[in-house]
């Protein structure tokens, strides 16, 4: 028996509490009452995986529905996953330890472009064939469906996924499997019910598309098969208050990245950082009411018995009713001893009144956003917010008793000098004489200003989709220029991985004929790519190489406005005009207004009847 070969390797692994399955809360069905079984695969270890509110949410929404069954699957630890194959092992669901191979669906959260080799490994501990053409045309091998925001472009996974959830999950996601419960029950095959999903809104089936290309290596042209649409239109949900929300979590046995209550306030951002995918990729914006906010709050923390809830959004101070929902959170969290965390500030809107409601709670760090080392570059991306404001915010908080301060910066914008990467130093000094210049500075205490140094990555569905990356050599250089800048011990550095960095951008905006480069690459190696200790860049250059793919094609060239996308068939609801115009205005440093103060027209309200929560009097 399956579970008995699994349970025999526990004691001879790190943390089998990843492995073993009956945490508190954690769902066990009747295999006999059961019409659909979802394999929930988060392509990274338990301790990552654990924390991702996505899969808390699918996880109980399949849950909630009687015939259907919902289980959690993790990438195994090396290991693990050296003994499992050493035994023959599959991988298996927490919950029933059967093998992945006896699910009805297997279902992928992608969250990071250097998860994809993990994918792979994970089919194939499966013992799934990698590719779909491969799978044979019935019903009986696992489909495999893959969402998350990577999916804005799911070109380079194009050839393994079978179909993939283009938006938001809530809803679509029992649609697709009352779908696939209808036709199983019919006997139909595994091509007819392909068909058949790609009707459903927000379900992209990659077989169903021709790609052709170009001599120079971009896109002709992308032809829609056997009535599949045009364009796949994200997925969006209209009414955050009445979707789907858990009234309870999986409580892990071990520690894991965020291990606390999480509630989400509100989708999308107002901001049009002219850089990040996220803002745009989740508008239109759409909050939950104060009260609903803290009813689930509260009950999760009931179910879960955690201490701490955090406030989940791309910038809760945005939140439009921020110091009415912490005064009715406080309200009940203090008695009960409950802190709450609230990230995600921003600089511009750090209020006095905000700062007294979050002292009265544990006291931490403060992170603010500042991108950029000086306002031009500031100006370029549409970070809208000036150096005055950024110190004004920090004094606030030294004011209030805070110590420590997290500051995040790229380098490698669109535009950027090496004045603007040395302005990145200039800046967080004066945040730390700021913190020596208050009077009222806790005796015997210093500052630590921590500067996150990410490297800019040219993502979809942004005004930048078309700008070239910085090299690999380039970026190393501008760290050393930060580095050899600086003058105080009082602000410490903190560099992504250049190489990482790099081969993110050319998976970020790849085509599907990357999908060869991934198997090249998977099978001599690679996986937990965005682990420093277990990343071989080599191996993936080697892969590029061998497959005659060029990386700077993908990552280190500028694309005409005219240029097929791979993503172009992959309807986000942002217009192209729109994008268009912002990366114009980024060239001249010309800002674009918020969308509370003013509607830019950006298009997302368009999939979702013409209704977007920003406010704005001049909606369009």
């Amino acid at each position: 028996m399956l579970s008995n070969k699994i349970e025999a390797i526990f004691p001879l692994v790190q943390k089998p509490a990843r492995y073993t399955g009956g945490e508190l809360n954690s769902v066990i069905k009747n295999k006999d009452n059961i019409d659909l079984r979802f394999a929930f695969c988060f392509p990274d270890t338990y301790e990552i995986g654990m924390s991702h509110l996505g899969m808390k949410i699918l996880y109980s929404l399949i849950n909630s529905r009687e015939n259907f069954w919902c289980e959690r699957v993790f990438a195994p630890d090396t290991d693990m996953e050296n003994i499992m194959r050493e035994r023959n092992i599959p991988l298996f669901g927490l919950e029933s330890r059967d093998a992945l191979a006896d699910f009805d669906v297997i279902g992928f959260t992608l969250q990071y472009e250097l998860s994809f080799t993990n994918v792979l490994n994970m089919l194939d501990l499966s013992n799934i064939p990698l590719r779909s053409a491969n799978r044979g045309d019935s019903l009986k091998t696992p489909i495999i469906i893959a969402g998350g925001p990577c999916v804005c472009n799911p070109e380079p996974l194009a050839d393994f996924i079978d179909c993939f959830q283009i938006g938001e999950g809530e809803e679509v996601m029992l649609e697709f499997l009352d779908l696939l419960n209808e036709y199983k029950k019919k006997g139909a095959s595994r091509c007819d019910f392909l068909k058949a999903a790609s009707k459903i809104e927000g379900i992209y089936v990659p077989s169903l598309y021709n790609v052709e290309y170009n001599a120079d290596g971009t896109i002709k042209s992308v032809t829609a098969t056997d009535g599949a649409p045009e364009k796949v239109n994200k997925r969006v949900v209209s009414d955050l208050d009445s979707v789907f929300y858990p009234e309870k979590f999986v409580v892990p046995f071990v520690e894991v990245v965020h291990d606390r209550v999480v509630h989400e306030i509100f989708r999308g951002c107002i901001r049009g950082c002219r850089f990040c995918q996220a803002g745009f990729w989740y508008r239109p914006i759409r909050e939950k009411t104060v009260d609903t906010i803290s009813k689930q709050s509260r009950r999760l923390a009931c179910t879960s018995g955690y201490d701490e809830l955090s406030l989940c959004s791309l910038s809760s101070s945005d939140y439009t009713k921020i110091t009415e929902l912490l005064e009715e959170l406080l309200g009940w969290a203090i008695p009960q001893k409950i802190n709450v965390a609230l990230p995600s500030l921003r600089i511009d809107n750090f209020s006095d009144e905000l700062k007294e409601k979050l002292a009265l709670v544990r006291r931490s760090g403060l992170t603010f956003a500042a991108e950029a080392g000086t306002q031009r570059l500031r100006d370029v991306i549409n970070k809208n917010i000036s150096e005055a404001e950024i110190l004004d915010t920090c004094r606030k908080a030294f004011v209030g008793g805070w110590t420590a301060v997290k500051l995040y910066f790229m380098i490698g914008l669109p535009t950027e000098t090496d004045e603007d990467v040395i302005g990145i130093n200039q800046l967080s000094q004066k945040v730390v004489d700021e913190f020596y210049n208050n009077p009222d500075k806790p005796k015997g205490k210093g500052v630590n200003v921590s500067a996150g140094v990410s490297s800019f990555v040219p993502k979809p569905c942004t005004p930048f989709q078309w700008e070239p990356q910085d090299t690999r050599e380039e970026l190393k250089r501008k760290q050393q220029l930060l580095l050899e800048t600086c003058s105080t011990k009082k602000i410490t550095f903190r560099f992504h991985n250049t190489d990482l960095t790099f081969l993110e951008g050319v998976f970020a905006r790849g085509d599907r004929r990357l999908c060869d480069v991934i198997e090249t690459a998977f099978k001599n190696g690679c996986k937990f790519d965005s682990w420093d200790d277990k990343f071989k860049f080599d191996v993936w250059m080697n892969a590029f190489e061998e497959c005659g793919l060029s990386t700077e094609f993908y990552a280190n060239r500028r694309r005409s406005y005219e240029e097929i996308l791979p993503w172009d068939h992959i309807n986000s609801g942002i217009k192209k005009s729109f994008l268009i115009s912002e990366n114009e205005k980024a060239k001249k440093a010309e800002i674009t207004n918020h969308c509370r103060q003013q509607c830019a027209a950006c298009g997302s309200n368009s999939l979702n009847g013409g209704k977007c929560d920003a406010l704005c009097k001049n909606m369009v």
